[in-house]
């Protein structure tokens, strides 16, 4: 059950977002929401000194914040002098047919009358979005978004591959699934790129993986003394390949039909390759600007992590650390390693929780308020 929007997409959430285009605004925005019931908003420090592709990338993680399907309506919170001006971005939203409406703190004259405005705004949108009825969808407008963060030596075994045998059944049934993480698919590009539905995508995957290779070579860095994590070493893994590994099983089995830019919609269904670094808030962040309305998080350390606008289901890949961390983890896969349940099996139990939550069942970090995002900045800020 979703809310149908004006463009035909469907959202399993009905969010009025007050969307800061501008760190100075953030603090605001933040105000706004805790006036008004129904709203979100995040909390950032960008939006001016950009130049090239990285202001395109910020430009493009806005606009697709305020069009992911679970938005109702946006109030773009702008100071007025940044460089990504928040009549841009209200434009570029206008387009999808929902509401839209820009707020200026210079041009209201200050935060407090700022507050007002945009606080009388917002009511008026939440309750145009509580009218509206919920109704049927099909998986085939399902987009899923896939993750682990905290991983351990389970990961690989218990909840990424039951995650994997998810997103084959979400594009079996017509709908796409997003494979994110570009950094911890370094060594299992291969396997990736063996299973693109052409040359085209074969090739991409390489530009990819070098690219973010080359980043780090650049910096005169050692990726692996990020990746793996210090907790990632901990819970047993000894690699970034064989992190690797174990992340890719995430992507299931089904042809690789293309891969995306950060914060970009796909433009094809089936199995989809968003390129992001590996940190987890800001692979989060570009996957909810693509347009996914549900992301499965796969942890083997434990984390609480969540998002403003779309529910974020944690799977545990260890028994220990769903009991530990029950008040975060929602689906505990450690069953696999234990040898109570098959892959099968407990990625049956996530495809029934994804439907309970598109209809309106809340994930711990929704309860919790963890409203995490993050922009993967690609340059220097002047």
């Amino acid at each position: 059950m979703g809310y149908r929007r004006p463009n035909g997409e469907v959202g399993i959430r009905n969010h009025v977002l007050i969307l800061p285009t501008i760190t100075c605004s953030t603090q605001t925005a933040q105000r706004i929401t805790e006036l008004v019931d129904g709203t979100v908003t995040f909390i950032h420090q960008h939006g001016c000194a950009q130049v090239g592709e990285d202001y395109d990338q910020t430009f493009r993680t806005y606009v697709g914040m305020g069009s992911n399907p679970n938005v109702y309506g946006v109030v773009v919170l702008g100071l007025g002098c940044e460089t990504h001006q928040a009549r841009s971005v209200a434009e570029e939203l206008k387009k999808t047919g929902k509401p839209v409406e820009v707020v200026s703190i210079q041009d209201n004259g200050g935060t407090l009358s700022t507050i007002a405005e945009g606080a009388k705004i917002a009511v008026k949108m939440v309750q145009d979005a509580s009218a509206q009825q919920k109704e049927p969808f099909d998986f085939s407008e399902l987009i899923i978004g896939t993750e682990c963060g905290g991983s351990d030596a389970c990961s690989g075994l218990s909840a990424n591959p039951a995650v994997g045998r998810v997103s084959d059944k979400i594009v079996d049934l017509g709908g796409t699934a997003i494979l994110a993480e570009t950094t911890e698919l370094i060594g299992a590009e291969h396997l990736l790129a063996e299973r693109a539905v052409n040359d085209q995508v074969s090739k991409r995957v390489y530009e990819v993986i070098n690219a973010m290779e080359d980043r780090a070579i650049k910096a005169g860095v050692d990726i692996r003394t990020g990746n793996p994590s210090p907790g990632n070493i901990k819970g047993g893994l000894s690699s970034l390949e064989e992190k690797s590994l174990g992340a890719a099983t995430k992507a299931g089995t089904r042809p690789l039909q293309e891969l995306i830019n950060y914060a970009e919609k796909p433009s094809k269904k089936g199995l989809v390759w968003m390129d992001t670094p590996g940190q987890d808030i800001e692979q989060l962040t570009g996957m909810a600007a693509g347009g996914a309305q549900v992301i499965l998080f796969t942890s083997g350390r434990g984390t609480p992590t969540g998002s403003p606008i779309v529910p974020v289901l944690k799977i545990a890949t260890n028994t220990g650390i769903y009991e530990k961390m029950s008040e975060n983890m929602d689906i505990n896969a450690g069953t696999i390693i234990e040898g109570k349940e098959t892959v099968d099996s407990v990625s049956d139990r996530i495809l029934d929780e994804i439907v309970a939550t598109c209809s309106g069942k809340k994930s711990k970090a929704e309860i919790l308020k963890q409203h995490d995002f993050g922009i993967w900045r690609i340059g220097p800020t002047f």
